[in-house]
């Protein structure tokens, strides 16, 4: 119990920051409408680009198997986000498309 007693009071500015931007996270995405919701969540899933760089590096620094083994599951994870950002935004945009008639 004092271990954890001695990280939350060493750590308590970092803490209180995760927690304010856990509640303006909510406030902010609260607020979107609902016609923007889907681009900015395709886009912020685009931007995790950047983890799979980060992934990248661990995994390129790694020495042992432990983190190996947690960058190549963040590389995974980070693509399929990406993916699935690009399949979505493709979705979004063919609704925006003219049909094409058949004659």
């Amino acid at each position: 119990m004092n271990e954890i007693l001695k990280f939350f009071l060493e750590y308590r500015e970092a803490i209180f920051v995760i927690i304010l931007s856990i509640f303006l996270g909510i406030e902010v995405i609260s607020h979107v409408p609902s016609v923007l919701h889907t681009p900015l969540m395709s886009g912020a899933n685009a931007i995790h680009g950047v983890v799979i760089i980060g992934a990248i590096i661990v995994m390129g620094h790694a020495h042992g198997i432990l983190p190996m083994v947690l960058g190549f599951i963040a590389v995974v994870l980070g693509t399929l986000n990406v993916v699935g950002g690009f399949v979505v935004t493709d979705r979004m945009l063919e609704m925006f498309r003219k049909k094409k008639t058949q004659k």
